[in-house]
């Protein structure tokens, strides 16, 4: 007979933005995010085979220890969805608070201050300037990490102009892209 915890699922808290974000990964809604849900879920939003390899390694071997405190190093690289605020890297734009919810005047700033050619939109200078600006001093990982998530949404996001809208940005932040993202790759597949 199956535990009554093996079917529980996993629902991230709803003012927790950052736990939504990363539920999406979180293929089996089990409340652990293994490489290969983090896999799967890059090829449903239609990245390639290689970045979603990279990705899945690169996301899960950064976060697993981080989000796991108290437990054990694991060669499977799970990460605990409830425990990733513990996850946040330095050099960010500080748009999730310390406990992983949206900071609204944090995300407006980061077009305040930075979307000079279009108020609604960044250019990909101007997402330069903003990766530039957050960057700290002495935190190469955080500033790989911030670099790395930023140009793979401005890849996948980019309209035919170049420009990353932010009504975009606040989806991905919200997690609701990965949904959207992974329809569009889906009817792509099956017209």
């Amino acid at each position: 007979m199956a535990s009554s915890e093996s079917t529980v699922k996993f629902v991230p808290e709803e003012d927790n933005f950052l736990q939504r974000h990363v539920a999406f990964f979180d293929r089996n809604k089990d409340g652990i995010v293994y490489p290969s849900e983090t896999f799967q879920g890059f090829r449903a939003i239609g990245c390639g085979y290689l970045l979603s390899a990279f990705a899945s390694l690169f996301i899960n071997m950064g976060l697993s220890s981080k989000t796991r405190p108290g437990k054990g190093f694991s060669l499977s690289f799970p990460i605990e969805i409830k425990n990733i605020h513990l996850g946040k890297h330095g050099s960010d734009s500080g748009v999730y608070d310390k406990d992983g919810r949206f900071v609204e005047s944090k995300f407006e700033e980061i077009f305040a201050k930075h979307s000079h050619t279009h108020p609604d939109a960044l250019t990909g200078k101007e997402l330069q300037e903003l990766l530039d600006s957050n960057k700290e001093a002495n935190d190469r990982k955080g500033a790989i990490a911030a670099y790395t998530e930023w140009k793979i949404l401005q890849y996948l996001c980019k309209d035919k102009n170049g420009l990353l809208h932010k009504e975009t940005v606040r989806a991905v932040y919200d997690g609701s892209l990965f949904e959207k993202l992974e329809k569009q790759t889906a009817s792509k597949k099956h017209p």
